[in-house]
């Protein structure tokens, strides 16, 4: 069977949005609540003209993390019992936050715009329209939202899918496997004296240059997720 549209990975999708408060409730919450908190931060700072910059409202981006967990653990065993396939199952829910990435990208890109016309919300603050990711256009931001949003759920998703298939050991042995290496990366770049090129490579990127890896490696564990996926048990 090919991977174009399937019936059952709508239908799929479907059964994940029953939860609504999980998937759509708190993060609308999470959005609200950073904004507002950072509005009464910057009104209280008593330097009126001195920019204020906070990352509070990009928290709902955090939170695909926990979508990606919760939308394996949450529903996986339920759509196993109304024998859905893995794939199907693979597919409308990756395809579903997709979409929800979709949405809130255009939101922040929106909320963003409006942040430059009126000023900073009238307190030269800053939220959304970011120096280093606004000044590379609409589409840039755009993208790059769109990719860090699924990259973290694709990762959360992930661990849920090595929790599902191995348990809690596999897990352990995954955080010590990702501990050796970040640590024998760091010993190998000091040992070579590379942090120069590294940090100078790294700036190089610009938004547009992280986008493109965030979407390579969304890609890469997206494939490895659905390959775990395919032997986990509910």
């Amino acid at each position: 069977m090919s991977w174009a549209v399937d019936n059952r990975a709508v239908k799929v999708a479907r059964m994940q949005l029953i939860n609504k408060w999980t998937f759509l409730g708190i993060p609308a919450i999470i959005l609200t609540g950073s904004f507002l908190l950072s509005l009464a931060v910057f009104a209280v700072i008593p330097v009126p003209d001195a920019p204020k910059y906070s990352g509070a409202g990009q928290a709902v981006m955090w939170y695909f993390f926990a979508l990606g967990i919760q939308s394996l653990t949450l529903t996986f065993p339920f759509s196993q019992g109304m024998s859905v396939s893995r794939r199907s199952f693979f597919l409308g829910t990756v395809g579903l936050f997709a979409v929800v990435a979709l949405v809130v990208s255009g939101l922040y890109v929106l909320l963003g715009m409006a942040e430059v016309a009126t000023k900073g919300w009238g307190m030269n603050g800053r939220m959304f329209a970011l120096q280093w990711i606004a000044d590379s256009g609409v589409g840039v931001q755009f993208l790059f939202y769109f990719a860090l949003m699924m990259l973290l759920f694709i990762l959360g998703f992930w661990f849920a899918t090595v929790y599902k298939r191995w348990g809690a050991t596999g897990m352990l042995v995954l955080w010590l496997a990702v501990g050796v290496l970040l640590v024998g990366l760091v010993a190998l770049v000091t040992w070579q004296d590379w942090w120069a090129p590294v940090g100078t490579w790294l700036a190089a990127q610009g938004p547009l240059g992280i986008t493109g890896w965030s979407l390579l490696f969304t890609a890469l564990l997206g494939g490895g997720a659905y390959l775990t996926l395919r032997r986990a048990t509910p």
